[in-house]
């Protein structure tokens, strides 16, 4: 077969991938003040995966809001944009099958609002961004009544102002945020012990490129199989470190051997 998929061709002719990222805050994606480079987990892995593409990035900033639009409009080749896996978003998306991370959903509270369990938000106003998949589970399970904000950001400032009694965003944003400024969060904290969904970080794609998505894959295996996520989750100071990563690099050295 001489052509591969209409992306991967792209990506090989031209030597170029845009990759959506959310840069929301904290170590997972932000915007350095001093350079206005972004930095953290997601540009890392995104910069990594076209380097092993062959491929120059282009960094495109993406919010929960507008990524699924942004990577089925073409105006993003791939998402590494903090979008885990479900069957919703399998249906409309093409995603590599190897995941490279595992998260799920915390609550931020008052540290006076006597919330401990997520039966606690029943009937109550939860702040969460536009598109998060955490907005189901709250309405469904749990009876909350979800406001819905263009950007974490938003919804955690809504949190601040009163608006809402609990900010649910991923455990990856939530807890950095609490540990690292208590000057603006000293009053808040994240009480609830089990995560909201947790599911499997993965690489999107449009759908039905099976090119694209075995040569994705392969980068991935390859991330497990080297140490290079556990390498990079140590570096940016992510903790607590995933279970997850120690596993599959066990599996995919073992599958090598």
């Amino acid at each position: 077969m001489a052509h591969a998929d209409a992306t991967l061709d792209k990506i090989r002719q031209q030597h170029k991938v845009a990759i959506g990222v959310v840069v929301g805050g904290g170590p997972f994606g932000s915007i350095d003040p001093a350079t206005q480079q972004l930095v953290g987990w997601n540009p890392e892995l995104a910069r990594d995966l076209a380097r092993r593409l062959g491929a120059e990035v282009e960094l495109v900033p993406v919010q929960p809001s507008n990524r699924v639009q942004f990577l089925q409009s073409g105006k993003v080749d791939l998402l590494i944009a903090s979008m885990e896996y479900n069957t919703d978003r399998g249906e409309i998306l093409g995603h590599a099958p190897t995941p490279f991370y595992r998260v799920g959903g915390t609550a931020a509270v008052l540290k006076t609002s006597g919330i401990t369990k997520w039966e606690d938000l029943r009937g109550k106003v939860v702040c969460a961004s536009q598109g998060s998949s955490f907005t189901k589970p709250l309405q469904e399970q749990y009876g909350a009544q979800v406001r819905g904000f263009k950007t974490s950001a938003e919804s955690l400032l809504a949190l601040r102002g009163g608006a809402c009694v609990a900010a649910v965003h991923d455990t990856t944003l939530i807890h950095p945020l609490l540990r690292n400024n208590a000057a603006e969060w000293g009053g808040y904290h994240a009480p609830i012990a089990g995560e909201i969904l947790p599911a499997p970080s993965v690489v999107w794609t449009r759908k039905g490129e099976a090119d694209t998505i075995a040569a994705v894959d392969r980068v991935v295996q390859d991330w497990h199989r080297t140490g290079w996520l556990i390498a990079t989750e140590k570096r940016l100071g992510i903790t607590p470190p995933q279970a997850l990563l120690p596993q599959l690099q066990a599996r995919f050295r073992s599958n090598a051997s």
